[in-house]
């Protein structure tokens, strides 16, 4: 199994919820996602931000919407 740094995670996360990591680093994610509380807050925040936006194509959001989000994944990023 592949030992996830937060770094790590936050990288990977899209390929997480799309399915597309391999067994060991499937559970390598899932691993550090359960005893990392600001990693596990993270995915959730993912997740809730994917089901609000939907399948909406980024020039269909509203300015002030891509905005918000992309200041804060920079501000996760940063962080």
């Amino acid at each position: 199994m592949k030992r996830f740094t937060c770094g790590e995670l936050v990288e990977s996360i899209t390929a997480y919820l799309d399915d597309a990591l391999d067994p060991p680093a499937r559970a390598g994610f899932e691993t550090h996602a359960a005893c990392c509380d600001d990693c596990r807050r993270y995915v959730h925040q993912f997740r809730v931000t994917i089901r609000a936006v939907g399948d909406q194509p980024p020039e269909k959001l509203s300015a002030r919407t891509r905005e918000r989000l992309m200041s804060a994944f920079k501000q996760r990023r940063q962080s």
